[in-house]
């Protein structure tokens, strides 16, 4: 019996997906079976955000950049999240032209400049509009980069493997996370300053451009068969203009992705307080390092715990597995939220510690603090795993996909960008916080709806293809509907 025969023979633990009446190809064997094989590429994809947008997450996890004064990494951010959430709006677009591999390639430069920009102002400290430069060019190639990401992510496996796969993508592109911090916890362990030395700079450097060429060994997607046998649906190349309609068409023709809007453009709004206003506001160097590794970590076991175990529960059908997943994030965001209250309820930007007396991981009222970093990796994790399962469950069609993606991240980049630029104004830590509260909750239960009408046990023939419903020459009258 085949995969696909197996997977349907199986009822309510698996998805019985439109792939099951599609044609079946047969895998390749050996090493090609291997390089081939859908989460190895996944991985791969891993590693390529391991190396660039890991070392981002360390260097920000830092809280300012590693830097003292956090008020030109805040503005680096402002301006980095402004132009991602224009860019994003049509990378998607862009990605269906060039393709992922040519996206991640021209993208991961733009992480290699941002960091060397941080390097340049620790051995110039009159050099911070160097960084919010390079925050602005690293918007415009972290688009490029997360969509080819995305549309990869969700397009290589089956219907029964999304969340498994979300969670080996985000295992690995958190133990970048994880890397960078050991190297930041490491080398500035006996550090009396209160930012990070020139020699974390360097590395963090250099595993970013390693980063650059790993997009060169990615397969061609025209060649990838997933582990059913189906033929991932090959990324077509119209010309522009279609593809800039197609993002309206996406949005006529699959209106609930709206109700997504919100829980995206929530979903990196958190970092701010976590990062500046938390860990960079209560802690010394080598414990913000520290917290920043933990935090990662967390993130590993979270991703996995909630795509493996929840969203890809054999047990359930697809749609108890969404009502369950949704209702384990809205619960966690309450409890964490909770809990962080606690905290900054005791502390303001005026009554923050100075440099020198900031909370070192040796101190008795460290242990508790540390908990809620933790809560936030897990808490962060399963949300973004969320997210991306829920747009996988809508459409398998890498195009479809790649456009889903483009929302994702445009409105995600627009949240980020009007909270650190907030934070670089200096807005009061509580004010932040509770904006971060209220929108976490408030994406959550807009996308209540979605998972209640529109995520479906199996994914239907129409929301295969972004460009066969309706056909490419029907596009215009479909616009002007």
């Amino acid at each position: 019996m085949s995969t696909a025969e197996e997977e349907k023979a199986q009822g309510c633990g698996s998805d019985t997906s439109s792939a099951n009446r599609a044609e079946i190809y047969d895998r390749p064997r050996g090493w090609r079976g291997v390089y081939y094989h859908t989460a190895t590429q996944v991985c791969l994809v891993g590693f390529v955000c391991f190396m660039c947008p890991g070392m981002f997450n360390a260097l920000t996890g830092l809280g300012g950049g590693g830097q003292i004064d956090a008020t030109s990494s805040a503005n680096a951010n402002a301006a980095l999240y402004a132009t991602f959430a224009f860019f994003a709006f049509f990378s998607g677009s862009v990605h269906n032209v060039v393709g992922p591999k040519v996206c991640l390639m021209l993208g991961t430069w733009g992480y290699s400049l941002y960091i060397a920009s941080y390097l340049a102002t620790n051995i110039n400290p009159h050099t911070g509009d160097f960084v919010v430069v390079s925050g602005a060019i690293l918007g415009v190639c972290a688009a490029l980069v997360w969509t080819a990401q995305g549309s990869l992510m969700m397009a290589y496996p089956t219907e029964a493997e999304k969340g498994t796969y979300i969670g080996y993508f985000w295992g690995i592109f958190n133990l970048g996370g994880v890397v960078g911090s050991t190297v930041a916890f490491a080398s500035n362990y006996n550090s009396t300053a209160n930012g990070v030395s020139n020699g974390t700079y360097i590395v963090f450097l250099v595993l970013s451009f390693t980063g650059v060429i790993l997009p060169l060994f990615l397969a061609d997607p025209y060649k990838m068969i997933r582990t059913d046998g189906t033929r991932v649906t090959p990324i077509r190349h119209p010309s522009w203009k279609t593809e800039f309609i197609s993002l309206f068409v996406a949005l006529r023709t699959d209106p609930w992705i709206v109700l997504l809007f919100p829980m995206f453009f929530s979903s990196n709004y958190f970092y701010t307080w976590q990062f500046n206003d938390y860990n960079g506001a209560l802690f010394d160097i080598r414990t913000r390092g520290l917290n920043n590794f933990v935090y990662w970590t967390a993130q590993i076991f979270g991703s996995f715990f909630i795509g493996h175990y929840i969203l890809d529960s054999r047990r359930l059908r697809r749609r108890a597995r969404a009502f369950l997943g949704w209702s384990i994030v809205v619960a966690s965001v309450f409890a964490v939220h909770i809990w962080a209250y606690m905290y900054q309820k005791n502390y303001t930007r005026a009554s923050e510690p100075p440099d020198g007396v900031k909370m070192d991981m040796h101190d008795p009222q460290y242990p508790s603090r540390v908990w809620l970093m933790i809560s936030y990796g897990l808490l962060d994790s399963m949300w973004q795993t969320t997210a991306y399962w829920l747009m996988g469950a809508m459409s398998n069609d890498p195009a479809k996909l790649a456009v889903f993606t483009g929302f994702y991240k445009c409105f995600q980049s627009a949240g980020s960008a009007v909270v650190w630029r907030l934070d670089a104004v200096q807005k009061p830590y509580m004010d932040i916080f509770i904006s971060t509260w209220v929108l976490a909750a408030a994406g959550m239960i807009c996308a209540f709806p979605l998972v209640y009408k529109r995520v479906k046990d199996y994914t239907e023939i129409d929301d295969e293809a972004l460009l066969n419903r309706p056909n490419v020459e029907k596009i215009p009258e479909l616009i002007k509907k």
